[in-house]
């Protein structure tokens, strides 16, 4: 009897280790299964399963920017400004009875204390160079950026560009870690981005989107306009900041957001400035304290169905020339109201936001050739580049 127990016994222990080699054969994945978890820690109030740790690097086909964004982030700084918007003070507070009345802040109202504005800004050099917003920093008294080790110092404005929206800062520090510039010609849409900045103070943050459109423009945001459209969500507090490619290079610097509330939160449509402009503006304003451009002094518009209607016209693309600046380069060279502008030194202009392009480059003082249209009949005339002047705040100038 015993006997036959063992036997069956021996047949069951052999029959269950050749299912188990079949399942290990054919089902691996089935014992696996249980075994890619750890078992509970003794310490565990309660029962849980948990991932075992692999001990190797996790593979960038996980989807994960970590990497990208630890190495932008230490270049990304906050910016406060603040500027003392309080009337000078009244002489009347020499005046002790006025005082006793008024009060010893010479009855200034708690709105009128000094003004204080919060953005981001991104080091582009180790020697201190920070690029950020113009209207983060515009009419500012004084600047202190924070960086993301701790460090707080005071800056200074070395230049701005209004008609770009951007500022150079300097601050004296030493170890500054600066980001890395990338290749705006490389940049496509759908591309994965990532938006760094301080939005609305919480601290620093990352937020991920994709490129959603390049050379945005006829926005009516700045003079010159090539933006960046992203989803990445931007919001108060993020102008000035960085936004980079899933390596962590520096593509642009977030600027505008479409809004639909007071609180100025994002809508999944951000705007930044292409680090191609970035840098042209960095290294004039390094070089020179300004920003030189090519000026003629002509109010141009686009050629619209209804203008080419009103005036007659065979051509439905480049610029009408709306009016002339008295004594300015175009008035010089003759160029009268009416004249269609159809390319600058070869170069063919479809509307006015290329036409502002193609004249802001040409080194003031040199000549270009304008190929124009008037009245039907082609026509060919030189011009001498000026300077383009700064636009009065909030307009823009002739171009």
């Amino acid at each position: 009897m015993l006997k036959r127990f063992w036997l069956l016994f021996a047949q069951a222990v052999t029959l269950l280790l050749a299912l188990l080699f079949i399942v290990a054969t054919l089902k691996p994945e089935w014992l696996q299964r249980q075994g890619a978890f750890s078992p509970t820690p003794a310490s565990s109030i309660v029962a849980l399963r948990e991932t075992a740790p692999t001990g190797r690097p996790r593979d960038k086909s996980e989807w994960s920017y970590a990497d990208a964004a630890q190495k932008a982030m230490p270049a990304v700084v906050n910016i406060f400004s603040s500027a003392d918007t309080s009337p000078t003070k009244d002489p009347r507070m020499e005046d002790p009875l006025f005082r006793y009345f008024f009060g010893d802040n010479g009855g200034r109202r708690p709105q009128e204390q000094p003004a204080s504005t919060l953005g981001s800004g991104v080091i582009v050099s180790s020697e201190g160079y920070i690029l950020t917003n113009d209207h983060v920093v515009d009419g500012a008294d004084e600047i202190e950026i924070a960086l993301a080790d701790g460090r707080n110092a005071p800056a200074k404005v070395i230049g701005t560009d209004p008609e770009t929206d951007l500022a150079v800062l300097k601050v004296n520090l030493a170890n500054l870690p600066a980001i890395t510039l990338g290749r705006m010609e490389e940049a496509r849409v759908g591309d994965v981005v990532l938006a760094i900045g301080n939005p609305f103070a919480v601290g620093q943050t990352v937020t991920m989107g994709i490129i959603s459109a390049l050379g945005r423009n006829h926005l009516g945001i700045n003079t010159f306009e090539n933006f960046i459209q992203t989803d990445a969500p931007i919001n108060p507090g993020n102008s000035g900041g960085a936004l980079v490619d899933a390596n962590g290079y520096l593509i642009g610097i977030n600027t505008a957001i479409y809004s639909a509330s007071r609180s100025g939160g994002s809508l999944g449509i951000g705007f930044a400035i292409p680090v191609s402009t970035a840098r042209s503006v960095l290294e004039s304003i390094i070089a020179t304290g300004s920003v030189t451009r090519g000026w003629i002094g002509i109010e141009p518009q686009d050629i619209t169905p209804e203008i080419a209607e009103s005036f007659d016209l065979e051509r439905k693309s480049g610029a009408i020339v709306a009016g002339v600046l008295q004594g300015g380069p175009a008035h010089k060279a003759n160029i009268r109201p009416g004249d269609i502008l159809v390319s600058v030194n070869n170069t063919p202009i479809e509307d006015t936001t290329q036409l502002l392009d193609v004249i802001a480059q040409i080194k003031p003082g040199t000549e270009a050739k304008l190929h124009i249209v008037r009245k039907n009949k082609p026509l060919d005339i030189t011009v001498e580049i000026g300077k383009r002047p700064l636009p009065p705040k909030n307009e823009h100038a002739t171009q």
